[in-house]
This record gives structure tokens, sequence and C-alpha cells, in this order.
């Protein structure tokens, strides 16, 4: 038919080692349905079971059927790097193994490839899996994380999600059949995969800050949260116990021995204090373990540096309800911290413990200031104080801490502060935020306006005084417009006030003020202001 082979092979050898490359990567001989899969495709080939129909050189379209027990057609796009088969199964089936290794045997052995990828096989997970203990669960995890994480390299930012669920779906099909052991065995594998992937980033010097990563640990971090809510409604079994053990060695290992998003991986390790791991027996264990860590850090030579441990140990002082203990941790804490102790506030209110979260949001208050203009990104900043303010409702704090409090959130702050000042009655100290930090008529209605036209509308005279006349300097129809809508609203102020003398004169006023601008007047007329 005119169609050679072996020079479409060599035209494309960069196609197709990078698709047995893929292949490599995805299917692993341990599992057997992988091994199983390679088998087939290589019985294929040897028994000429392809056939390369056509070629279409101005579209690198190579077309070719499969003789399976239904005939397949598998469709290599060279220029796009797609492969496409018509058979239901996703991912690699055989009849695409198939077609890459027929076209790969004019480059080089398939038997010495087949030799190489069966090579790396190290043990049978089945056989793992059938011995349940946390040793084995522990074994699948490094023996399919060998094959998917070549020692020493790199890996591509965007395939760190694809090689930790191409990782846990072939764990899936090793899922125990007890209902009952099922999400402890899911749970189990997420954290020991993301482990894994973890220090084989870390080891090779891979860039772990990007939104690549991100938002790979918030997707893995929801599936956890979700396997410990559905363990945490159940009773456990007596035969768990030495998997939950090893799974809270994982965990701390998480959280001290990584590198990187150390609020992500805290709040990691909060979620299975606060939901699993809830034994006393269990927290003291944990809490002898970090103080020891603090008095001799040499003693984890992987310790990372960037572990808070006293205010990991202020968890477990929380737990314990050492109420001394923890408020000698509190007169340590630095400024860069507070995001980690509003954390711990939340938990210690969540554990219904208002005396351990009082003390926590009374000790942040002198670092607050700081905290938001210096570490706080200027696009996080409005959220986080919004976050703060609903923490510190739970407590009631002296006049002195709330205005550091207040003037800690600055103009970030000023809808919360608004809403305290209200509370208290203090009318005039409402009126004096919002000229120091001036906004709009809509946003001065959402912090009140109205109640304190209600209460106190001479205060509000200042405040329409200085809307009205942005809107002129404008200099526009539309604006004059809106200014005398403002107007209208300080006339009706002014007139609940029982200052229509003052109404009069400062009307008049603005009137002479703006002469020249025909426009403002007419529409003054027409708001009928100058009655």
């Amino acid at each position: 038919m005119g169609l050679s082979v072996s020079s479409l092979a060599h035209e494309h050898k960069n196609f197709i080692l990078e698709q047995l490359e893929q292949i490599e990567r995805t299917l692993h001989p341990s599992v057997t349905e992988d091994e199983e899969l390679v088998r087939r495709a290589l019985f294929a080939v040897r028994n000429k079971s392809v056939v390369f129909e056509r070629y279409i050189p101005t579209t690198s379209v190579l077309y070719t059927a499969v003789q399976d027990v239904r005939p397949t057609e598998v469709t290599v796009h060279f220029n796009s790097n797609v492969i496409q088969c018509s058979c239901p199964q996703q991912n690699w089936c055989r009849h695409k193994v198939s077609v890459v290794l027929s076209l790969y045997q004019y480059l080089d052995s398939v038997q010495d490839w087949s030799a190489r990828w069966r090579a790396k096989k190290g043990v049978n997970l089945h056989l793992l899996a059938s011995n349940r203990t946390p040793e084995n669960w522990l074994g699948m995890v490094n023996e399919v994380m060998a094959h998917l994480l070549p020692e020493g390299r790199q890996i591509e930012q965007f395939l760190i999600s694809n090689i930790a669920e191409n990782a846990l779906s072939k764990l899936k099909k090793h899922l125990p059949f007890e209902r009952e052991w099922q999400p402890i065995y899911n749970l189990f594998m997420e954290v020991a995969v993301l482990n894994k992937l973890w220090l084989h980033i870390f080891e090779t010097g891979t860039n772990l800050k990007n939104d690549y990563f991100e938002y790979f640990f918030d997707r893995r971090f929801e599936t956890i949260q979700n396997y410990v809510h559905e363990i945490s409604g159940k009773s456990r079994l007596f035969a768990t116990d030495p998997f939950f053990d090893v799974l809270q060695s994982l965990v701390r290992e998480l959280l001290l021995e990584r590198k990187e998003y150390i609020s992500r991986r805290l709040n990691l390790y909060l979620l299975f204090w606060d939901t699993i791991f809830i034994e006393r027996k269990r927290i003291e264990e944990e809490s002898d373990i970090i103080q020891n860590l603090i008095e001799s850090p040499s003693s984890n030579p992987n310790l990372s540096e960037d572990v808070p441990l006293p205010t990991v140990l202020a968890l477990f002082h929380i737990l314990l309800k050492n109420y001394d203990e923890l408020r000698e941790i509190l007169t340590t804490i630095r400024p860069e911290q507070l995001d980690i102790y509003f954390g711990l506030a939340k938990f210690s209110f969540s554990h219904n413990d208002e005396v351990a979260g009082e003390m926590i949001l009374r000790a942040t208050v002198p670092h607050l200031n700081e905290f938001i203009n210096k570490y706080l990104l200027p696009q996080q900043r409005q959220m986080s104080v919004r976050r703060i303010n609903l923490l510190f409702d739970n407590i009631k704090l002296t006049e002195h801490e709330e205005l550091m409090l207040y003037t800690a959130f600055g103009v970030y702050g000023v809808q919360p502060y608004s809403n305290y000042l209200l509370k208290t009655k203090r009318y005039e100290d409402w009126a004096a935020l919002h000229q120091l930090y001036p906004s709009s008529i809509s946003y001065l209605e959402t912090c009140g306006l109205k109640e304190v036209l209600d209460e106190a509308p001479e205060v509000t005279l200042p405040l329409y005084h200085y809307y009205a006349l942005e809107e002129v300097k404008q200099k526009s129809r539309m604006n004059y417009k809106q200014a005398v809508r403002i107007w209208k609203m300080m006339k009706s102020a002014a007139k609940k006030s029982g200052k229509t003398n003052y109404w009069a004169d400062y009307i008049q006023t603005v009137r002479e003020q703006y002469k020249r601008l025909r426009a403002l007047q007419e529409e003054l007329e027409k708001g009928n202001l100058l009655v």
C-alpha cells in the first residue's frame, strides 16, 4: 500500500518514545490489571494483530486496526500528541499500547523493553493487600510510588496531581471488601501518597511555590477531610489501632519534616487531632514527642525549620486544658505566627473551650497591627479582617483592647468598627470614623447610616456635606444630580435634628459659592432645595 512503517517510526521517533515513557509511568508491573494489559498488548504485537492501514502526511494522522475479540480502530495524531481508540476503556488500553509497541519495534527491541518494564516489579500488591498490616499498606504505597517517581527526577508541576491520582487509582483496586475498613484504607492511602510525593518533591528540588501544588493540595485536603468525617462518626474496631498509630506518625511527619505551606500542613494536622486522634493517652504521647523536640531539636535531623514547635505544643495544652503552660507559650507569640494562633483560637471555640480561646485572642491583640500591615498581602487584608473580627465576637474586650483591635484593622475594619460603635451608641465616633476613612453614601448605608439618622441625625450633616461636594467636583450634569440627591438627604437630616435655620444658611452659601456653575444652579432649583 506504499506505507513504510519503518520510515514513519523513525520520522516520529520522539513521539513514540514519549508515549512509551507515559506507558511506563502509568502502568505498574506490580498491579495485576496493568501486567495483564501489557501482556495482551505484547501478544498482539507478536501475532501481528496490529494493521497499519493508511497514513495522511498532510495532517500527520495514522489509521490502524487491532484484530482483537472485536476489531478495534486506533488513530494516532502525531502533531497533537493524541492517540484515540474506539474501545470504551479510558486512558491506556491494550489496543493503544499494542500500536505504540508495534511502532517501537522499528526503533528497538520490544522484548528488551518488556524485560526492563517487568524488572521494575518489586512485590505483588495483591499479596501485600491480602495480609492486612500497616507495614504492608505502606509497602504498597512505596511500590506504586517508586514506579511513578523515578529516583532523583524532578516532577513537572502540572503532573503532580496526575501522579497522585494515578497512584491512588492503582491502590484502590485493592480496597478491602469489608465496609468498615474502606474509609480507613482510603484515608491511609491518601495521607501516605501525599507524604511520599511531598518528600520526593523536596528531595529533587522541585519548586513547590506554584498554583499547581496549591490546587493539588487543596483537592487532596478536601478528600481527606471527607474520609476523616466519615470515620469520626463510626465506632472503631480494635484491629484498626495499629493503622491509626502509623497514620498518626505519617501526619506528624507531614507537619514536622516537609517544607513550605506551613499553614496548610498545620490545618491537616489540626484536622486529625480535632476529629480522629481523640484518646487522652494518644494526646499525651504526642504532646511528649513535641516537648522533647523543643528541648532537643537535634533528635530529629529531618525537622523542618519552618515548624513553630511551641505553637504545635499549644494545641495539646488546649486539648489537655493545661492553661498555665498555654499562657507561658502565648508570651512568645510573634506577629508572623498570628494566622496559626487564630486557627488555634477557632479550634478552642469549636471544642467549647472559651478559656483557651479568650487567652489566645487577647495575646494576639498587641501584634495585630504589624501582622495585618506587614505579613498580609493587600488583597488578603479585607477578608482576613472579617474573619478575625468574627473570632473576636466570641469574647468581651476591654476598651483599651478594642481600641487596639480596630486601630489595627484600619481601613479594612471600618464596617466591623462601625457595628461596634453603633452597638455602644457612640454615634459621634461613628461619624468621625467615616470622616477619617471616606467611602461613599452606599457604603455608609451598609455601615448603619439609617440607625444613626434615627438616633443622632445631626452627626451625619458633615458627612453629607463632604460627599455632596465630592460629586460637585466632578463637574458633570450627572454628578450634579447626585449631589442634589445627597443634599436632599442632608436637608431631611437637618430638619429631623431641628436645624432648619442652619440648613437655609448652608444651602444659600452653596448657591453663592457655585453661582458660576449654571447646570448645578438648575439642578438645585429642580430639587427644590432653595426654598
